[in-house]
């Protein structure tokens, strides 16, 4: 890692841990590189992520809180704690509705979270961040989440019409395993990272294997 990445370690044992809060006794601002430095270790080392995190946010108001939420959601889910990861969320959303110019994927990963264990009481707020949120779909798997997370929470409301079509659209943008960008070829693609929703959907879209 060079001299200069040292708020983006992805390794933290105490040694690490010295040297970033060396670099960041002198640094003039410190509220960035602790939350850079949390994104990194949030699924790999979440206590230490929570740390950092708590650290940045006692150090008041911020431009980027909204990501600090996420990153902090991030890291409970890494922990299994899946009620302060929804709460978690639920700061990142309601910070983006307060500076609408600072968007983070909050959405995706609360509507997601909640369509996928089947949060009865928190479909109501998924189904409005997903209202909120839709026209910023872009890529492929932004795209797939949206229709994905709707699929669910529509079925289990039971609609079953308007959840299979969106169980059918969420199969469509996940077959590319191009990007069309030269240099990025996988960027923003599905890929296999939601390949255990793939039986539901179909099941969901009445097509087949």
């Amino acid at each position: 890692m060079a001299s200069d990445e040292w708020f983006r370690s992805a390794d933290w044992n105490p040694s690490v841990e010295a040297k970033f809060n060396e670099k960041l006794g002198r640094a003039r601002r410190k509220s960035q590189y602790l939350r850079i430095q949390a994104n990194y270790l949030a699924k790999t080392h979440p206590q230490a992520a929570l740390a950092l995190l708590d650290r940045y946010i006692s150090l008041g108001e911020d431009f980027d809180f909204a990501q600090a939420f996420l990153d902090q959601a991030t890291a409970y889910l890494a922990l299994g704690r899946f009620d302060d990861a929804l709460r978690s969320l639920e700061n990142a959303l309601n910070r983006e509705r307060q500076f609408p110019n600072l968007k983070t994927n909050a959405w995706s990963e609360f509507a997601m979270l909640v369509a996928t264990m089947n949060i009865k009481s928190q479909f109501t707020k998924a189904l409005q961040a997903l209202s909120e949120n839709q026209s910023r779909l872009m890529l492929p798997v932004e795209k797939f989440t949206w229709h994905a997370a709707s699929a669910l929470i529509l079925a289990a409301q039971g609609e079953r019409k308007r959840a299979g079509e969106h169980a059918t659209r969420a199969l469509e943008v996940a077959q590319p395993t191009h990007s069309g960008f030269r240099y990025h070829p996988t960027v923003g693609l599905v890929g296999r990272t939601y390949e255990s929703l793939r039986d539901k959907l179909i099941e969901l879209s009445g097509a087949s294997c």
